[in-house]
C-alpha cells in the first residue's frame, strides 16, 4: 500500500513524534509498503492535498494537532483510513478533566482533581491536601508537570501553566508504583513496571526518552489478581472514551489500588517505546504491531 505516515507538528512533542516516525518508517518499509514521510509542520492544507493520493494514513503525533482528533476529522472527511482513534475519542482522552470525568462516572479509580481554566481567586484553596501534581490540561510526555511538595507553592506552579495559555489540572499526589497497560483490539497486553531513577521522583520527559534513565519491566512483577484489575480498568476506559485500535492507560498502584491516571491514543512507537515492548512480551515483534494496527485501521 502507499501510506502516509503523518509526524512532527508543532506541538511540543515535536521532537519525540519525529524520532517515532524513523521506527516506523523503516517497519513500513520492511512490511512492502511505499511510504511517504510527511511532517505536519508543513501545515493543514498540505497534508489535505498530499493524502489525496494515498491509502492509507499512519499517524504518530504528540500533543495537538494529532492527540486532539484535529487531524484525524480532516481524514475522515477525506476518506482516508488510519489506525487508531476517531477524533471524539482522541479529543476525549487528551482532555484530562473530561476523561476524569467520565471516569468518576463510570467509578474507575482517579486521584482527587480540580480543573482550572482560568486564575483562582486569591482567597481559593484546593479541596485536598498536599502533595499535588499540577500538569497541563492538554499534552502529554509529563512536559509541563510538576510536583508541588508545599500548599504555599500550588499557586505559582498553577499560574505558571496558566501564564503559558494552558488549562490546569491539578492532581492529589499519589505515591506508588508506576505501572502501564496498553490495550490492542480489545485486548489488554502485558503490564509494564516503570520505575524511575532516583532524581526523578515520577516518569518525567527524562525518564520517558533518555536511555538508562528508567527501569521498565514487562511484564510487571505483580500478583494475577492485581495485574488482572488494572488490564480491566485500562479496557474499560479505552471503551468509556470510545477508542478503538489501541491505547495505553497509567496507572499508579498503591497499597493494592490501582489508580488511573490517563489514556494515551498515540502511545510512543519507537522499538523501545511501552505499547511495543508489552507488544513484544506478548508475542508480536515490532513490525508485527505495525501489521496488526493497520490491519485494525482498515476494518474501522
Amino acid at each position: 500500500m502507499r501510506i502516509l505516515l503523518i509526524a512532527g507538528g508543532w506541538s511540543d512533542e515535536r521532537q519525540v513524534s519525529l524520532t517515532g516516525a524513523a521506527s516506523i518508517e523503516a517497519a513500513l518499509r520492511r512490511l512492502g509498503h511505499e511510504v511517504v514521510l510527511f511532517d505536519l509542520g508543513n501545515g493543514l492544507w498540505k497534508l489535505i492535498q498530499v493524502a489525496q493520493d494515498i491509502e492509507f494514513a499512519f499517524l504518530n503525533l504528540h500533543g495537538a494537532p494529532g492527540e486532539d482528533g484535529l487531524v484525524q476529522a480532516l481524514l475522515d472527511r477525506l476518506g482516508r483510513p488510519y489506525q487508531g482513534s476517531g477524533p471524539g475519542g482522541s479529543l476525549l482522552a487528551l482532555n484530562k478533566a473530561a476523561a476524569k470525568s467520565l471516569f468518576a462516572l463510570h467509578h474507575l479509580c482517579t486521584p482527587p482533581w480540580v480543573f482550572l481554566p482560568n486564575d483562582p481567586d486569591p482567597d481559593w484553596r484546593c479541596p485536598f491536601g498536599p502533595p499535588f501534581v499540577v500538569k497541563p490540561n492538554l499534552g502529554g510526555s509529563s512536559l509541563g508537570i510538576e510536583v508541588v511538595r508545599l500548599a504555599e507553592d500550588l499557586l505559582p506552579a498553577i499560574r505558571s501553566i496558566l501564564a503559558r495559555g494552558r488549562e490546569v489540572v491539578v492532581e492529589q499526589y499519589q505515591p506508588g508504583l508506576e505501572v502501564t497497560c496498553a490495550v490492542l483490539g480489545d485486548e489488554p497486553l502485558p503490564l509494564i513496571l516503570i520505575r524511575p531513577g532516583p532524581r526523578a521522583g515520577f516518569f518525567d520527559y527524562q525518564s520517558k526518552y533518555v536511555p538508562g534513565q528508567a527501569q521498565e519491566i514487562c511484564p510487571a512483577p505483580l500478583p494475577q489478581d492485581v495485574s488482572r484489575g488494572i488490564q480491566a480498568m485500562a479496557v474499560h476506559a479505552h471503551r468509556i472514551l470510545g477508542l478503538r485500535g489501541y491505547s495505553r492507560s497509567d496507572f499508579i498502584l498503591h497499597e493494592g489500588q490501582a489508580y488511573l491516571l490517563e489514556v494515551n491514543t498515540l502511545p510512543g512507537m519507537t522499538a523501545t517505546s511501552l505499547l511495543p515492548q508489552a507488544a513484544a512480551a506478548h508475542g508480536l515483534d515490532f513490525d508485527h504491531l505495525i501489521a496488526r494496527l493497520i490491519e485494525l485501521g482498515m476494518k474501522q
